[in-house]
């Protein structure tokens, strides 16, 4: 571990030399590179220094312990700087831990209304606003490419995009069923109903990793239906896409030119593609593991909303959150650290076992 540490904290220094070289400074797609690089590894250099000069306290502090004057004082220094030292080292091995190499894509995800008829679909359309609150408050970009929307506001089927560093590194975890109870608004009894919804984020496919054959594909125009906005019904702009092979179905409204709508359906279809194959090779490989965090398996419940007691649980990792709303309203930047924590450590843990 502490020879790929030095490997790193040498290279973090080579960075630092090149960027201040004229030769790099001119070349700006380079001197991007090296930024980019050297952002990515700054954390651990950190904290590999951290623990270097904690090491170096240590070594002083022993040197103390043959003064019978200090040697109360260093020893009680010493066991501080021991407990110091292994939470560094803890959180090293955290920062080893590979990331997943798709945690930098954009993502397309995917929300549908799920058990409880209207309530389930008034549920999706607050899942969606929550997203999308989330997204705007943590810089990142978002659009509606497709939404089924009810007459009282809910949502059977929504398709947003989600732009912006680090996207699906943040979002992936969001994967899954999640249930809501409370009092619906279409209930006069006052009786508490469970309903679901599900959600599905996608990593946003390059065009070079799936290949998609033109032949396989059957694509549909059609008037574009919904809150669209004055104009959405006066040209045939949607676009339906049907991969044959695959039975997988894309459609896309949220444009005005159907050229823009086809090429936003393609990109969401590369996407469901892509996922398709990653869960295959996931269930080759790894067949055996269950995790919820590492499998996204959509078919289990993972969060569950309580307005009657105003709490959330996140069963994965067994957190509660007061206040339903404020997680609705897209505060969900502590469950996402938790999540993003538990899955670098699970990582951790089978590496240390192998």
């Amino acid at each position: 571990m502490f020879e790929k540490l030095e490997a790193i904290h040498d290279r973090y220094l080579e960075l630092s030399a090149e960027i201040a070289s004229p030769e790099t400074i001119q070349d700006y797609p380079r001197y991007q590179a090296c930024l980019k690089e050297m952002s990515s590894i700054e954390p651990t250099v950190h904290a590999y220094e951290k623990y270097q000069l904690i090491e170096k306290e240590i070594r002083e502090a022993k040197q103390l312990l043959n003064d019978s004057d200090l040697h109360g004082e260093a020893e009680a220094e010493l066991k501080d700087l021991a407990v110091r030292r292994d939470e560094i080292i803890g959180e090293l091995r955290l920062m080893l831990v590979p990331p997943d190499p798709m945690d930098s894509r954009n993502i397309i995800m995917e929300i549908r209304a799920g058990v409880g008829g209207e309530e389930a679909a008034l549920f999706a359309g607050d899942l969606m606003r929550m997203y999308l609150k989330y997204a705007d408050r943590a810089g990142l970009s978002s659009s509606i490419l497709s939404l089924s929307d009810t007459d009282l506001g809910g949502v059977n089927e929504a398709l947003i995009m989600i732009t912006g560093k680090d996207a699906y590194a943040r979002l992936k975890f969001e994967s899954g069923t999640h249930c809501v109870k409370r009092v619906p608004a279409t209930e006069s009894g006052g009786r508490i109903h469970t309903s679901t919804a599900t959600v599905a984020v996608l990593p946003e496919a390059e065009d070079m990793e799936i290949e998609i054959n033109p032949n396989d594909l059957r694509i549909d125009v059609y008037h574009a239906s919904g809150h669209g906005g004055q104009g959405v019904n006066t040209t045939d702009s949607a676009v339906r896409i049907t991969h044959i092979p695959t039975g997988t179905v894309v459609t896309c409204q949220d444009e005005r030119s159907q050229l823009e709508n086809k090429a936003k359906a393609l990109k969401v279809l590369r996407s469901r593609l892509l996922d398709q194959l990653r869960a295959r090779q996931e269930a080759d490989i790894a067949a055996d593991r269950r995790s919820q965090i590492r499998s996204g398996d959509r078919s289990d419940r993972i969060r569950t909303y309580y307005f009657n007691h105003d709490f959330v649980v996140d069963h994965r990792i067994g957190m509660t959150l007061n206040r339903t709303a404020n997680v609705l309203n897209g505060d969900l930047e502590t469950l996402i650290d938790a999540l993003r924590l538990a899955e670098k450590t699970e990582k951790m843990n089978d590496r240390l076992s192998e």
